[in-house]
């Protein structure tokens, strides 16, 4: 068994502690199934932190099973993301890749056996038909008028049902349970419904498909399953789940347990409304990095431990937390990679400076640590030269009084490098400021100058040397919070037209060799990561994964200077 690492709550591991402790438990074994109608996203990261840190937590196993019981809406390309996924998290799942319809012969015969017992029955109504007899939730439904048919009947309807003798929707198999149930989904769910759809794992063989009540409970009862770990809106479910594992032959009995989804601001998890972005071409692709998409946050530059992080810090409960500030998954990105990420300089806005008092041919080569605190970084080499790029946002004509940047006849210091003097504004004939015309004092190499302080320090980047990257600035992709909360307005009302800004930038030479995916704090300006798709073929693409400046870890100290003078008091 594992140490626990985390004060976080999460009540499921202690439930399944006290059942163990109690003798009611043997190996764990939990599962993670996703249907594979499209890529992950940060709320199922939650669950495969979950049910593969339980696993891992009490030594158990964790499978990774595809709920493929919909044809129509599944790709071979979404199972394979899916793995993918999983893995890039620093998941394993035990033995191999499971699929629900690797278990649809069984379902079939375990669906006959309902008939003979006279618990299953084919109904003829059609789906209008069911919804008005189900009922409401103040209305008991009524039997439908099929409800009684012999199961020898019921057995031949089913049987030419799979070989396909009848139309999409003529006929569903259904359980026969209570139809004045006060929990709707026990009034006779459907267990079968007539799909003529080829599937990516059984080809033509299968002319109906299982539900999701039908198939759930019992794969996880042939897999030895002993805990189903399920989001909130599945309780309801939970008396159908039993119902099917009391009145089937299963191996074993799971438990069902469930727990609050992830609801994070500024963002969908609506599987559906992350399809349309993608299919309205609104976003660049399920991974675009803008998306909550596991493949788009690993785009933008995510790592899997900050991913882990964000799961780790907002626990495991079911009460309904309402809305997860997205400022703590920015806190925990920021936080791995404020202790992990190499350093360069990059200039988003360049405002190029000529260094007067430098010859032409003059060149330094300074050897700056990768991280300032980590020596097992590689070194960069940094070279100044008479020519330079600073930030035009480090430069100001008529500065505020605590402006301490760059100004007329102000010093500062250039980052690893000397204290510079601006002597001249050259302005082009619109008026607009084209470079900056500066002296160096040379006895200002890491140290400070005589008689003066010099507050500022800005980065820059070698105008001969420096490299063209180009930088994408991503941010939310929504204005406001809970973009879908209006049931009754379209969300894509919603969308910023600033989530992404596109520059054109310089960088310092180390950046010439970033590759695929690896990651940087570009100096006072924020973290980013070379972007997996464009940055080839000599192309430098870089997106900004996170700024700088920390809002959640702001908010957290200031709760707990509060909760002090509280105490204090």
């Amino acid at each position: 068994m594992t140490t626990e690492t985390t004060s976080a709550p999460n009540f499921i591991r202690n439930q399944i502690r006290e059942e163990i402790e109690a003798g009611r438990a043997g190996k764990i074994v939990t599962r993670f199934p996703p249907e594979p109608n499209g890529f992950l996203h940060i709320g199922h990261a939650k669950s495969i932190c979950l049910n593969f840190g339980l696993a891992e937590h009490f030594g158990g196993d964790c499978h990774l099973r595809f709920d493929d019981t919909n044809p129509a809406k599944e790709e071979q390309a979404y199972i394979d993301a899916i793995k993918a996924d999983v893995h890039w998290l620093g998941f394993e799942w035990a033995g191999p890749v499971r699929f629900a319809s690797d278990y649809f012969d069984q379902l079939y015969a375990w669906a006959q056996h309902l008939v003979r017992e006279g618990k299953a029955y084919v109904d003829d109504l059609s789906p209008d038909e069911i919804r008005e007899y189900r009922g409401t939730l103040t209305e008991a439904g009524k039997p439908s008028p099929y409800r009684e048919r012999s199961a020898s009947e019921n057995l031949d309807l089913l049987e030419r049902m799979r070989v396909g003798e009848f139309a999409e929707g003529e006929k569903v198999l259904r359980a026969k349970i209570d139809m004045a149930s006060s929990n709707i989904n026990l009034r006779d769910p459907i267990l079968y419904r007539i799909r003529h759809a080829s599937h990516h794992q059984t080809g033509d063989k299968w002319k109906i498909y299982p539900s999701y009540d039908f198939t759930h409970g019992q794969s996880d009862a042939l897999e030895g399953v002993t805990h189903s770990v399920c989001t909130l809106e599945f309780e309801d479910h939970r008396p159908l789940y039993e119902w099917f594992l009391d009145n089937l032959p299963v191996p074993v009995t799971p438990r069902q347990i469930e727990f609050a989804r992830l609801n994070l601001n500024y963002t969908l998890t609506s599987k559906r409304k992350l399809k349309l972005l993608v299919d309205e071409q609104i976003v660049d692709g399920w991974d675009d990095p803008r998306l909550p998409t596991i493949s788009g946050m690993r785009r933008r530059g995510y790592t899997p431990a900050s991913i882990r992080k964000f799961c780790d810090m907002i626990g495991v409960t079911r009460a309904d937390g309402g809305l997860v500030d997205i400022a703590m998954l920015y806190h925990a990105i920021r936080s791995d990679l404020e202790d992990n990420a190499p350093r360069a300089m990059a200039v988003l806005k360049p405002l190029k400076v000529v260094l007067t008092n430098v010859a032409e041919d003059r060149e330094e080569v300074y050897e700056v640590p990768g991280h300032p605190a980590r020596e097992d970084m590689t070194v960069r080499r940094v070279p100044l030269t008479r020519e330079l790029y600073i930030d035009a946002d480090d430069f100001m004509e008529e500065p505020p009084k605590k402006f301490f940047r760059l100004a007329p006849g102000k010093e500062v210091r250039l980052r690893n490098s000397y204290v510079i003097r601006c002597d001249e504004v050259v302005k082009d004939a619109d008026g607009g400021i084209s470079e900056l015309r500066c002296s160096v004092d040379f006895d200002t190499l890491g140290k400070n100058p005589e008689g003066r302080k010099v507050k500022g320090v800005i980065h820059w980047v070698s105008a001969v040397h420096g490299v063209p990257i180009e930088v994408r600035l991503y941010d939310n992709l929504f204005q406001v919070e809970q973009p879908d909360k209006d049931k009754d307005a379209d969300f894509l009302e919603h969308l910023n037209p600033e989530s992404l800004v596109t520059v054109q930038a310089i960088g310092e030479p180390s950046l010439a060799e970033a590759t695929p995916e690896s990651r940087f704090q570009f100096e006072r300006v924020g973290y980013f990561c070379a972007d997996r798709h464009a940055c080839r073929d000599g192309k430098r693409v870089f997106n900004r994964t996170v700024g700088l400046k920390d809002g959640w870890a702001k908010v957290k100290k200031q709760e707990s200077q509060k909760t002090a003078q509280d105490n204090k008091g």
